[in-house]
């Protein structure tokens, strides 16, 4: 009997152990606009930080970066703006070959907080033009050896421009997908981000992906099924163009396409161990305005003063790509792991967050005592550290630094960057 009694307290104490609770994951896409060769807008590494710290995603990921050097400054942005955490994929130019040019300049990327997330996998679907990158995923959590959560990330860029040939393309190059897929578990949870070039819903590569029969059948978690191209009725989903003048790089003509999507497999719009958190798809700096239609999206059509998204987030995004990105988020019962050594934002505190000449910071907690805090730019360059004492209030001198945005973080633990603009 004793040993039933302990028996029965053991398997209570484990199941408290392993309570979950429900996690909240931030996912991204990103056309980058050749990124970083695209050169006509300077700085665009500002932008894109801009963007990045006010989604504060937990999955990035992205397509049209050119290089390797591109992909670690887009790191660093992300360790700086999010926080450190902030882990890439492995970088690999594209394998796939096209037979009317070479497209070897355009790759995807994931990058992901590595406190949330552990990369499995990486897989490479090759196309006649370019690769789908695959990465399996898994959430770190206290649990992960015997109930693990998984998930795929599809990252891709099908064939630009109209016409029957241009869409008899992409359509193949979603059955190479397709032939993938079929090699995974039916119950897979599949995330697809990408720049799918769509002009309508009744093309072949859109319906070959929301096709029931085939082994994993993907949903439009805006469920905003139509034919988007010039129609703004949709304009709560267009993604292209940002601008409508020349000179920036990629395309002008205004607000009036639906280029780039994040769709799920089925399962997980409800039936998943990660789901799709219903009405979280957003395309972000997209203010749903018909007013917006054929206009620049930093334009006062696209935007006003009961509008969610700013002006400076516009006009950031005007400036970086001819894309919006596109935002949706995910949920899950689970406990992550706490093996990071944590430091929450609440343990230091700023008294104001736009400053002139000094900086006043409080140091709630004394294990930061004594520490030094580094300050970064936008684009992820550090600029100053100041050394904290034991007073709980301290103040610093921001003489040095030009009128901007900054970032301070700890650089020997985890920290989430506080943001604070100078305004001399």
């Amino acid at each position: 009997m004793k040993k039933k009694i302990l028996s029965f307290i053991l398997l209570g104490f484990m199941n408290m152990l392993f309570v979950s609770a429900q996690e909240t994951f931030r996912v991204m896409f990103y056309n980058l606009l050749n990124y970083p060769e695209e050169d006509a807008v300077p700085n665009r590494e500002d932008d894109l930080a801009f963007i990045l710290a006010d989604y504060q995603p937990d999955l990035f990921f992205v397509c049209e970066l050119n290089n390797i050097t591109g992909a670690n400054t887009v790191l660093n942005i992300t360790q700086t703006v999010i926080n450190p955490n902030f882990d890439m994929a492995t970088y690999v130019s594209n394998t796939s070959d096209d037979n009317f040019g070479d497209q070897n300049d355009l790759q995807n990327m994931l990058y992901y907080d590595s406190s949330k997330f552990i990369l499995e996998e990486e897989i490479i679907v090759p196309t006649d033009l370019r690769d789908f990158n695959v990465y399996k995923l898994k959430l770190n959590t206290v649990d992960q050896d015997i109930n693990p959560v998984e998930i795929y990330v599809i990252v891709c860029h099908l064939k630009a421009s109209s016409g029957i040939e241009n869409a008899q393309r992409r359509f193949e190059m979603v059955l190479e997908l397709d032939a993938f897929l079929e090699t995974l578990p039916a119950d897979s949870n599949i995330v697809l981000g990408g720049d799918l070039n769509l002009y309508t819903a009744s093309e072949s590569a859109f319906q070959e992906l929301l096709d029931s029969s085939d082994a994993i059948t993907f949903a439009d978690p805006a469920n905003r099924i139509g034919s988007w191209n010039n129609n703004p009725t949709f304009v709560d989903v267009f993604t292209q163009s940002t601008r409508t003048q020349s000179g920036f790089g990629g395309t002008t003509g205004g607000f009036d396409d639906r280029f780039d999507f994040i769709l799920t497999s089925e399962n997980m719009l409800g039936s998943s161990n990660i789901t799709y958190v219903p009405n979280s798809y957003k395309v972000w700096g997209n203010n749903a305005l018909v007013s917006c239609y054929n206009s620049a999206i930093n334009s006062s059509n696209c935007g006003n003063i009961d509008s969610e998204f700013s002006f400076e987030l516009r006009n950031a995004l005007h400036n970086f790509s001819d894309h919006l990105p596109v935002t949706l988020s995910l949920e899950a019962d689970v406990t992550l792991s706490d093996d990071n050594d944590v430091i929450f934002t609440q343990d230091i505190t700023l008294e104001r967050s736009v400053v002139d000449s000094e900086i006043t910071l409080y140091v709630n907690s004394p294990q930061l005592f004594n520490q030094a805090i580094n300050i970064y730019n936008q684009i992820g360059e550090l600029v100053d550290t100041y050394h904290l004492n034991t007073n709980q209030r301290q103040s610093f001198s921001t003489n040095q630094l030009s009128n901007g945005m900054y970032y301070m973080t700890f650089s020997n633990t985890f920290s989430t960057p506080l943001k604070f603009i100078v305004s001399h």
